[in-house]
């Protein structure tokens, strides 16, 4: 049975109205360090259907019709953002196997290395130990539970408008909305994103390269050394400094992702990358159809 099957109306309201605003810290969104397109290189273009604008959701009268469409259109997505991180670690592992790097390598260790804040001497083994815990992949039922959380279901003005399910702030004039409750002052704006995906993908790197989330990476760490895939909910305690909610607001994405039994997707997603865990494998899954990525979609093309 599929998880859209089985999503029923929560019991009590866990999404806040969306006034996360006054308690939600800067996620310190920089386009030009996190564009796939111009800093990612060595990956194959985006396929078209990945820059589509959000449905409108504020159409669905039943919440479980929404909650399933909004989890049906977001997880492909999820699964081709954490391929292609997939994609850098398997490029940085062959660098890191080699015994001397082209200028061409170098330099996209440094690129990586600049964009995911890493500070280290180039092909050093301190920069492969970093940039190693720094590129990888997060779970997708927690990119779920705080994309449902932050944007009120992709019904948010910043989601609808700015392709914004996260909350990523940006401090350049005109680079995304201004907050209605935005302080005199203040000079933030809520990021505007050409597609959610370009949305997800920030946000990964978010959580990939901020001091806030070092525990994250650290509890993601432990369960790569004893093979285990890493699950929403025990990462989601290294999200103390998303909100100034504090435990508060990691308790609230916990119980997001148990009552939407979002760990099905997890589940999903770790059979998929299993069984596509080389370079060219991921290629052709970085490249293919969305309905490969829904699941049980690889097993039907594979038949």
């Amino acid at each position: 049975m599929s998880a859209g099957v089985k999503l029923t109306a929560m019991a009590a309201t866990l999404v806040l109205a969306f006034g996360w605003g006054a308690f939600h810290k800067p996620a310190d969104y920089q386009p030009e360090y996190d564009q796939d397109n111009a800093t990612l290189d060595a990956l194959p273009p985006l396929p078209d259907w990945a820059m589509a604008d959000l449905p409108d959701f504020s159409g669905y009268h039943d919440t479980a019709e929404k909650k399933a469409a909004f989890f049906s259109f977001l997880y492909p997505r999820i699964v081709l953002a954490n391929t292609r991180v997939l994609m850098l670690r398997d490029n940085l592992e062959i660098l890191e196997g080699k015994s001397e790097l082209t200028d061409q390598e170098s330099a996209w260790l440094k690129r990586q290395a600049k964009r995911l804040r890493v500070d280290a001497e180039v092909a050093s083994p301190e920069m492969y130990d970093k940039l190693n815990r720094r590129l990888d992949v997060i779970p997708p039922s927690l990119i779920l539970a705080q994309a449902a959380n932050e944007s009120a279901w992709g019904t948010s003005r910043f989601a609808t408008q700015g392709n914004n399910l996260f909350g990523q702030w940006c401090f350049t004039k005109g680079c995304g909305l201004v907050p209605r409750s935005r302080v005199e002052g203040a000079t933030h704006e809520v990021a505007a994103f050409p597609s959610p995906y370009e949305s997800i993908r920030a946000y990964i790197t978010n959580l990939n390269r901020h001091d806030s989330y070092q525990a994250l990476r650290n509890t993601r760490e432990q369960a790569r050394t004893k093979d285990r895939f890493p699950g929403g909910i025990a990462l989601a305690q290294g999200l103390i400094g998303y909100s100034e909610r504090g435990a508060a607001y990691v308790e609230e994405i916990q119980a997001m992702i148990r009552h939407n039994n979002l760990g099905y997707y997890d589940k999903e997603y770790k059979a998929l990358i299993g069984s596509s865990n080389t370079l060219p494998e991921l290629l052709q899954l970085a490249t293919g159809d969305k309905s490969a990525f829904t699941p049980g979609g690889i097993a039907k093309s594979e038949g």
